[in-house]
C-alpha cells in the first residue's frame, strides 16, 4: 500500500504521513530492545554470562525479543555503514545509536513497493489472496449487499463518502501506481456501481502533471462481479478450474480473527491460491524401494529448501507415527505446487493451459510428457496416438520420468503439472464435477418450460443429497456416493436456479419467481434435509444451530434403536393384563419431545426464510441492475441461455468493444484537464472528443471480485475472433474464483 492508500484507508492504524510515522515506531521499537540489553550488560559478569561478548548477548536479545521479528545480525561486517566526513554530527538524533565505545550507524527508510500482484500469466494476474488489497471489503450491510466479498447490486446510485468499501479504495490505488509503473496514461471505463467509484476515485489522484506527459495511452475497463454471476458458479470447460477446485490448498499464513468496523466486516479470509500437489501418489506401497534408501533425507530437505513455508517431518517420526517403512514414508511427505519456482518452464506449461479446455489441456500435458519421455530416454506403455489421455495414463508417464531423483529435479515442472492433471480427472473429482455440468444443463434446460418445472429440479437435487448422506450413513463407504451431489452442492445450483428463474420467470410470484406453493415445498426440502445432515448447516444464515440439530438427529437415532428394541421385547413378552397402561407410560416425555422438534422446526423454518430472502435479491439481479437492463439483447450476459453454448458477459462485451461498438451503460472517466477542454473551451470549438475503449491497442481489464479461468479462455476466443491481433489484452481480477469460492462468498460463513 502506498502512503496516500495509508491515509484513506479506514482501518489503517498509521495516519496522513504513514511511512515517517512507521519509521518512528521501528526506531522506538530498537531504542527499547538496545536498552534492555544494557540491563542485561551490566550482569554479564554473572557465571551464566562468563565468558560471553557484549555483542553476543545482545544479538540473543534482539532476536528473542519477538519471534514475529526477522532475525538480524548486529555484526560489524554485516552493518550497512554510509561513509562519514570529520564534519558529519555524530550526535545526530535518530540515526546512531551507541555500542560500546563505538557508534553503530541505524538507518531506516520505509518504501512502497507497487505491484503485488500474482500472475497466472504474462496476461492473466490477480492479487494475493491474504493480501490486504484482495481481503478488503468491497461491500458494507445494507439491502443490496450480496456479502463483503462481492461488489453490491448495481442500482445506479453509486457509493460516496463514508460509504465506500475500503476494498474499493484500496483497488483504485493499486491500479493507478500499477499505471504508473507501466508508464501508461489510462482511460478509464467503468460498469456497475463499485467499479465506477473506483473509477472516479482513480480520477481524482490524477494530477495536471499525469495528464501533460506524453505516456503512451491504455484503456482500463472496471467490471462489477455482480453483474455475471452465473459463469462463476457454473462449472465450465477449463482445465486449470478443474485443477483449482480438484487440489486442496495451502493453510492460511495466518487465523487472525475477521475485523469489525461499523459496516460489517473489514477483511474476507479467501482461500490461498497455493495449489499443493501430492506427489506422494507416484509412488504406491507396491514399490517401496524405487529409489535408495540412503541419501533420501538430504533429498528431502533439498527439495522444499526454496519453500520456507514447507517443513520436512523427520523421518524417525513419521515412521513412529505411520508404521511404515523409511522409503514409504520419506517419499509420500513429498508435496509440490502449480508452478515451480526454479524452474523456468512451469510458468511456460501454466500460460499455455491457462486458456485451454479440457481435453485440450490434456491432450498439451500429454504432448509434453512425451518430449520428455524422448529426451530422458524413457520408455512406457501408453498410446502414442493423439487422444484425450486418462488419469492412469498421465500418472505412468510422470511416473516413467520420475524414475530417478535427478530425472524428478531435472522435470519437477512437468512432473507436478501431470500429477494435478490426472487428480483433477480421476475419481471422484472427475463425476462430481460432471455431475455438476450435468444439473445445469438441466436447470437450463428446464428454463425454456414452467417455473413448476425449474422449482421441482431444485428440489429434486435438495432430496437426493439427503439419500446421498443416508447412504454413506448405512454403507460407511464414501465410495458410495461417488459421483453425487452433497447438500452444499445442491445449494449452489439453487443460487444458479434462482439467478436463471429471476431472468425467465420475474413475475411467477409475489416476491420470488416461483409461486408460493412451490417456493414452499422447497423450504420443506431443505429444512428437512438439514434434519438429517446437521452438518450442512456450517452456513452463516444457520450459525448456532449446528449443534442443537446435531444433538436432535442423535437423540432420533437413539430413540429409534431403544424403540426397536423395546417393541422386539414386548412382542416376545407381551400378554393380555399389559395392554392397559402400555400407551400410558411416556406419554408425558412423548409430548416434551414433540414440543421441543415443533420448537426447532420453527426455529429452523425462520432461518430458511431468510435464506430464500437472499435468494430472492439473486433472482432479482437482472430487474434491480440497471446495467443489465440497459444492456440490449445482442450483448447480454448468459442469463437464460445456456453457458456452455452461450458466452459469459466478460466475452460479449468484448465482442462488442473490439468491434467498435458503444456499450450501453459503459461510463468514461474524464480528467479534470478533459473536463475543463469538454466544458469551458466546448463551446469555442475546442473541446476533446470522448476516447472510444475498442481504438485502445492496450486494453486492461479488471474484475472487482474476481475472475475465473474459463472466462479467461472466453476473452481469448473474443480477442481472436475479432480479427484485431494487434490489441494487447491484460485481464486482472481481485482473486481466481471456483465454485466453491462463490458458494462461500454467497453463503458462507
Amino acid at each position: 500500500m502506498s502512503e496516500v492508500a495509508h491515509s484513506t484507508y479506514p482501518d489503517s492504524p498509521l495516519g496522513p504521513d504513514a511511512f515517517r510515522e512507521y519509521e518512528s515506531l521501528l526506531l522506538q521499537d530498537f531504542e527499547e530492545l538496545v536498552r534492555k540489553s544494557e540491563i542485561e550488560k551490566k550482569s554479564s559478569s554473572r557465571p551464566s554470562n562468563f565468558g560471553r561478548s557484549e555483542d553476543s548477548i545482545l544479538n540473543e536479545n534482539l532476536a528473542s525479543e519477538d519471534e514475529g521479528w526477522a532475525k538480524f545480525s548486529l555484526s560489524e561486517e554485516e552493518i550497512p555503514r554510509t561513509p562519514r566526513t570529520p564534519r558529519e554530527n555524530l550526535d545526530e538524533p535518530n540515526s546512531l545509536v551507541p555500542k560500546g565505545d563505538s557508534l553503530l550507524r541505524f538507518d531506516i527508510s520505509v518504501n512502497h513497493f507497487p505491484m503485488i500482484l500474482c500472475p497466472l500469466s504474462p496476461r492473466v494476474f490477480v492479487l494475493p489472496s491474504e493480501g490486504t488489497i484482495a481481503e478488503a471489503c468491497l461491500s458494507s450491510e445494507h439491502e443490496d449487499s450480496l456479502g463483503p466479498g462481492l461488489p453490491s447490486i448495481s442500482t445506479g446510485v453509486p457509493s460516496d463518502g463514508d460509504d465506500i468499501p475500503p476494498g474499493a479504495i484500496l483497488t483504485a490505488h493499486l491500479l493507478y501506481h500499477i499505471a504508473a509503473k507501466m508508464d501508461l496514461k489510462m482511460e478509464i471505463f467503468s460498469l456497475g456501481d463499485l467499479s465506477k467509484t473506483i473509477g472516479k476515485i482513480m480520477m481524482d489522484m490524477s494530477s495536471l502533471y499525469d495528464v501533460g506527459r506524453r505516456k503512451r495511452s491504455a484503456g482500463l475497463l472496471l467490471i462489477d462481479r455482480t453483474l455475471d454471476l452465473l459463469t462463476p458458479c457454473c462449472h465450465g470447460d477449463s482445465l486449470v478450474d478443474r485443477i483449482f477446485s480438484s487440489l486442496p490448498r495451502r493453510q492460511r499464513a495466518s487465523s487472525s480473527p475477521v475485523n469489525q468496523n461499523k459496516h460489517g466486516p473489514a477483511t474476507i479470509q479467501r482461500a490461498p491460491l497455493d495449489a499443493q500437489i501430492p506427489l506422494g501418489n507416484l509412488y504406491t506401497k507396491e514399490e517401496p524401494a524405487i529409489w535408495p534408501i540412503e541419501g533420501i533425507e538430504a533429498f528431502l530437505s533439498g527439495w522444499s529448501s526454496n519453500d520456507p513455508l514447507t517443513t520436512i517431518p523427520v523421518p524417525s517420526d513419521i515412521n513412529r507415527i505411520s508404521g511404515k517403512t523409511s522409503s514409504q514414508s520419506e517419499i509420500g511427505s513429498l508435496s509440490g505446487s502449480f508452478v515451480t519456482t526454479e524452474n523456468h518452464r512451469g510458468a511456460e506449461y501454466l500460460e499455455a493451459l491457462i486458456d485451454r479446455r479440457t481435453k485440450d489441456g490434456a491432450i498439451l500435458i500429454k504432448k509434453w510428457l512425451q518430449e520428455t519421455m524422448r529426451q530422458e530416454k524413457v520408455s512406457v506403455n501408453v498410446r502414442t496416438r493423439t487422444s484425450f489421455p486418462s488419469a492412469s495414463e498421465l500418472q505412468s508417464m510422470a511416473k516413467a520420468v520420475a524414475k530417478d531423483q535427478s530425472s524428478l529435479l531435472r522435470n519437477k515442472g512437468i512432473i507436478q503439472l501431470a500429477i494435478a492433471a490426472a487428480l483433477s480427472l480421476s475419481e471422484p473429482h472427475t463425476s462430481h464435477w460432471d455431475a455438476f455440468v450435468s444439473a445445469e444443463k438441466i436447470l437450463n434446460a428446464s428454463c425454456g418450460d414452467t417455473s413448476q418445472t425449474l422449482s421441482a429440479q431444485i428440489r429434486d437435487l435438495i432430496n437426493t443429497s439427503v439419500l446421498v448422506k443416508t447412504l454413506d450413513q448405512k454403507n460407511q463407504n464414501k465410495d458410495s456416493s461417488q459421483g453425487l451431489l452433497s447438500f452444499r452442492d445442491a445449494l449452489l445450483l439453487a443460487i444458479t436456479g434462482y439467478i436463471l428463474a429471476g431472468e425467465n420467470f420475474p413475475t411467477s410470484g409475489s416476491d420470488g419467481p416461483f409461486s408460493w406453493e412451490e417456493e414452499h415445498f422447497l423450504k420443506e426440502a431443505i429444512v428437512d434435509a438439514l434434519l438429517e445432515n446437521p452438518s450442512a448447516a456450517k452456513l452463516k444464515f444457520f450459525h448456532g444451530m449446528e449443534e442443537v440439530l446435531e444433538a436432535n438427529l442423535n437423540k432420533r437415532n437413539s430413540d429409534k434403536s431403544k424403540e426397536d428394541s423395546s417393541n422386539q421385547s414386548t412382542l416376545e413378552d407381551l400378554d393380555d393384563d399389559q395392554w392397559g397402561n402400555w400407551g400410558d407410560e411416556d406419554a408425558e416425555s412423548n409430548n416434551e419431545q414433540v414440543f421441543g422438534d415443533m420448537q426447532l422446526k420453527l426455529e429452523l423454518r425462520d432461518r430458511v426464510d431468510n435464506l430464500f430472502k437472499f435468494f430472492h435479491k439473486l433472482s432479482s439481479l437482472k430487474t434491480k441492475n440497471v446495467t443489465l437492463r440497459n444492456i440490449p439483447l445482442g450483448i447480454e450476459s448468459s442469463y437464460g441461455g445456456d453457458p456452455y453454448m452461450g458466452k459469459g458477459l466478460l466475452y460479449k462485451l468484448l465482442t462488442v468493444v473490439l468491434g467498435k461498438y458503444e456499450v450501453p451503460g459503459l461510463e468514461y472517466h474524464s480528467s479534470a484537464v478533459g473536463r475543463l477542454f469538454k466544458s469551458g473551451f466546448g463551446r469555442f470549438g475546442l473541446g476533446q472528443a470522448k476516447p472510444s475503449l475498442g481504438e485502445q491497442s492496450v486494453i486492461l481489464v479488471f474484475v472487482v471480485g474476481g475472475i475465473n479461468c474459463h472466462e479467461v479462455l472466453e476473452i481469448r476466443e473474443a480477442l481472436s475472433q475479432s480479427g484485431r491481433p494487434d490489441v494487447e489484452l491484460i485481464i486482472g481480477g481481485t482473486t481466481l474464483l471456483t465454485p466453491n469460492d462463490m458458494l462461500d462468498l454467497l453463503l458462507g460463513s
